[in-house]
């Protein structure tokens, strides 16, 4: 099964999560600090992360920066840190998911088989044809994304949020049914978090027609415009 790496200092928190997350039949590793998570991340090799913000040597935030450096692993924040800025710092820093400590063990074993899903492809990706708009190619059984044959690095968030977009081309969709049907849960953020994304991808599709291609529309939402220029 997929090797999940939990990154927290309280032990408590870590063999709770871990008790769950083998029960469901993953394969788990732990880290105590973010000092210790990144020296297992360069020698191992993990399907996801769940990563608490505040420890010692070497905070969450850190960790996952220098994670995206190299790698678009999933990653979920795991924290007692629920402020609108923090889930909005998490989200531009390249977490693919935010949880707030209290959490429901049950949930936050739901939200990691949901990113293991768009991660890894569902049972029914081999059947999703490639996207083409000019030089913009998406494939679905991948997870890949390409213009000009050169691949851009996406978070499964963010591969899930521009594919959904670009298989609707010309509908708008409020930043609500985004989140309702990207995220596919009830999410605790809000609207925001789906701006974040966009802008991340924005930043990501660095040509310039593609980039434009994510359209916004002021007041409702946004669109995938496949004649944007």
């Amino acid at each position: 099964m997929d090797p999940i790496l939990i990154v927290d200092d309280e032990e408590k928190i870590r063999t709770l999560v871990r008790m769950y997350l083998v029960r469901e039949g993953y394969e788990v590793a732990e880290a105590e600090n973010g000092r210790v998570a990144l020296e297992k991340f360069r020698i191992g090799s993990y399907s996801l992360l769940i990563v608490d913000l505040m420890m010692p040597e070497i905070d969450g935030w850190r960790v996952c920066r220098e994670i995206r450096e190299t790698s678009n692993v999933p990653i979920i924040f795991l924290t007692a840190r629920g402020e609108e800025f923090d889930r909005i710092l998490g989200f531009e820093l390249g977490a693919d998911d935010y949880l707030v400590k209290p959490f429901s063990t049950r949930e936050l074993v739901a939200r990691v088989k949901a990113l293991l899903r768009r991660s890894g492809g569902g049972a029914t990706a081999s059947e999703e044809k490639d996207l083409v708009y000019g030089r913009l190619v998406l494939n679905k059984e991948k997870h890949l994304v390409s213009v000009d044959q050169s691949p851009i690095g996406l978070t499964p968030r963010e591969f899930e949020l521009l594919y959904f977009l670009a298989k609707n081309p010309g509908r708008v969709f409020s930043r609500e049914q985004l989140m309702e049907t990207v995220w596919g849960y009830d999410f605790y953020g809000d609207a925001r978090t789906v701006d974040t994304h966009i802008k991340k991808l924005r930043e990501k599709m660095s040509e310039p027609q593609a980039k434009a291609m994510i359209a916004t529309v002021w007041g409702v939402g946004y669109k995938f415009d496949p004649g944007a220029r």
